[in-house]
């Protein structure tokens, strides 16, 4: 008998049916891979029979031989809580903001039933799945760490009590490209030393292709295509899984054509952001050193670099949501305040576009409110009917249609939620837009889509664009130049393609060898 087992599975929220007739096994010791389009049901398939989503199954759903289909609530809990492990897309959203690393790490070791671990094994756990510094990990909070960081975190709570199915929903989204490797060969280890089960849900090809066994193909609800990976993969018989296969970037492809740089709008000189050390500890943590880069207008630069390289704390402090140690940013030649000092004018030449989409979002607002927030603050002599009216002007912009701003975030895909946040972005006419991992979270059609639509803005606006991700395949498709970081420190910069072409750092050439 197979560990887990779905038959004819459908899913239905508010009388509505959002995956139907959906089969997969999956064996012990062996990964089943699920990819499709954002909105095409994965999620709800692995998430739904274990009552952790809003949905009503039925079909038949056999895990280790408890059959989930008619289990009750004490049932499905205790099969959660002994027998299956989950790592969730969202990273920020699932993990509990007020508790350290340490104390939820420890949970998730002790809720099936096992002793108090040290501290030593705890942060035995968080190395084994890739944290530096880990004993100094376990006394931070999840706001102090990257996203990739908190993913990882995620991982190791998740096998912390060695279940026997592990339910991994984009388990290597929010890392960078040389991790992702690292994170699955490890999971590997885990199925080959554990005979642990494993359902994944991703849209990383590469991922799939090198450690999945089977695949199954999803769009609009329905299964499209399945069978073993290599096979679906090396020969696709669907035009859907061939798209999705053709959408996911390449260094080889065709280089784009971009837009000649104007005049140079932002500038940074020996920028340095450091935070105190947690904890009883003193000193601080240098999270950036000596950081110069410039940006011209029309112009996309990419901040590259692994987890926890500092990228995001410096395109936060450029952003002026972050804070500012030592050093200065200049915008045209002026110096430009750290954020709380700058006036609305200074803010709004800046808008950011966070990892995020979802958590990024107030769950209790409209998406007409989500939009025209920028307004409200940035320009508060526009009135409300002139500030609907640019809110639907943003909306448009980003290929969504109208009837979208009555919607609220929950109602919304990854990919739609991505697109509202850029309108949020660009709807009070910013200069530059930083870019925080803006596709890492997306499968590839959406992903495409969302570096076309960026494309496209920068195209018709004159916009500038600070594109800090992991993957450079990504970046080469939207960017003219690119920095490297490591450790907080620029490594590398250069031309995008004369950098891939000749790598000088390890780091550099590291990230282009995954990607």
């Amino acid at each position: 008998m197979s560990l887990y087992e779905i038959r004819n599975l459908a899913v239905d929220i508010a009388g509505h049916r959002l995956v139907d007739d959906v089969s997969l096994t999956v064996e012990a010791g062996q990964c089943t891979a699920i990819i499709g389009a954002s909105g095409s049901g994965k999620s709800l398939t692995c998430l739904t029979p274990f009552g952790i989503t809003p949905g009503v199954v039925s079909g038949s759903i056999l895990l280790d031989a408890i059959d989930l289909g008619n289990s009750g609530i004490q049932q499905l809990r205790d099969a959660r809580r002994r027998i299956t492990g989950f790592v969730f897309q969202q990273p920020l959203t699932a993990l509990t903001p007020h508790l350290t690393v340490g104390a939820q790490l420890q949970e998730a070791t002790m809720q099936a039933g096992a002793e108090r671990p040290t501290r030593r094994e705890l942060a035995q756990k968080l190395e084994r799945v890739g944290l530096s510094r880990p004993d100094e990990r376990l006394d931070q909070f999840p706001h102090r760490l990257s996203g990739g960081e908190r993913q990882r975190v995620m991982i190791a709570a998740a096998i912390a009590h060695n279940p026997k199915l592990l339910i991994a929903d984009e388990p290597t989204s929010a890392l960078d490209a040389s991790l992702r490797a690292e994170i699955m060969n490890l999971l590997d280890e885990l199925r080959a030393e554990q005979g642990l089960g494993m359902l994944l849900v991703s849209h990383d090809l590469a991922s799939v292709e090198g450690h999945a066994d089977q695949l199954v193909v999803m769009a609009d609800g329905r299964v499209v295509e399945s069978g073993a990976v290599e096979a679906v993969i090396a020969n696709p018989v669907q035009d859907y899984t061939k798209r999705l296969i053709a959408a996911t970037p390449r260094l080889d492809e065709p280089a784009p054509q971009l837009a000649a740089p104007g005049e140079r709008l932002l500038e940074t000189r020996n920028l340095g952001v450091d935070f105190p050390r947690p904890g009883w500890r003193r000193g601080k943590i240098k999270a950036l050193a000596d950081a110069s880069i410039t940006v011209r207008q029309s112009e996309s630069l990419a901040l590259v670099g692994g987890s926890g390289s500092g990228k995001s704390t410096f395109g936060r402090a450029i952003a002026g949501i972050g804070p500012v140690t030592r050093g200065q940013i200049l915008w045209q030649g002026r110096a430009l305040p750290e954020g709380r000092n700058r006036s609305l004018a200074m803010r709004g030449l800046i808008q950011p576009v966070f990892q995020d989409p979802v958590a990024s979002l107030d769950p209790q607002w409209r998406v007409s409110d989500i939009i025209s927030e920028p307004l409200r603050n940035l320009r508060p002599d526009v009135m409300k009917a002139e500030r609907n009216e640019m809110a639907l002007r943003a909306l448009l912009a980003v290929d969504l249609p109208e009837d979208f701003l009555q919607r609220l975030p929950v109602s919304l895909s990854g990919g739609q939620a991505q697109r509202v946040a850029i309108a949020r972005a660009i709807v009070a006419a910013p200069k530059l837009l930083v870019l925080d991992e803006a596709t890492s979270a997306l499968d590839p059609l959406v992903g495409s889509e969302i570096l076309a639509l960026l494309a496209r803005l920068q195209r018709d606006n004159a916009l500038s664009l600070l594109f800090i991700t992991h993957d450079i395949a990504a970046a080469r498709r939207l960017c003219h130049r690119i920095v490297v970081l490591e450790d907080g420190r620029i490594v590398e910069t250069g031309l995008i393609q004369a950098v891939i072409d000749d790598p000088r750092h390890s780091a550099t050439q590291k990230l282009i060898q995954a990607s």
